[in-house]
């Protein structure tokens, strides 16, 4: 793992959230998108070399409906990136992680993902994201 790529934050209404975010960082995101697959849309937002990323649910169903039922409006997951996405897959399940999706699908902001299911992380949804190369 190269880097923390971006931190996730689940929020109920993101145009709300991304007026909040824009008096906090002093800047409104770089990008706006919607990723069907996963029932969200997304923000991202540029603060230095960081990244944060709102997530809203499209519909009740999704991951990110169930974790605002859950849990409530916060961090829903910590993004690393990679530089080999089905290595790296491959080496933390050797190492005992359980991977929610072991085949590499297309995400937010033109990445392959996979996430490591909290319970391996001590509670913390980890996302391994790749740059999908042009």
């Amino acid at each position: 793992m190269k880097k923390i790529e971006h931190i996730g934050i689940a929020v109920k209404n993101l145009e709300e959230s991304n007026e909040l975010f824009h008096k906090l960082l002093g800047g409104g995101p770089y990008k706006e998108e919607e990723v069907a697959s996963e029932g969200v849309k997304t923000s991202f937002f540029q603060n230095g070399p960081n990244k944060i990323e709102l997530l809203e649910a499209l519909d009740n169903t999704g991951p990110i409906a169930k974790f605002l039922e859950k849990k409530g409006e916060g961090v829903h997951h910590i993004a690393f990136e990679v530089d080999d996405i089905v290595s790296e897959i491959a080496r933390l399940k050797k190492e005992g992680f359980h991977i929610l999706n072991e085949t590499p699908k297309k995400g937010a902001d033109n990445k392959w993902v996979a996430f490591v299911h909290p319970k391996t992380t001590n509670g913390v949804l980890v996302e391994l994201c790749q740059e999908i190369k042009k």
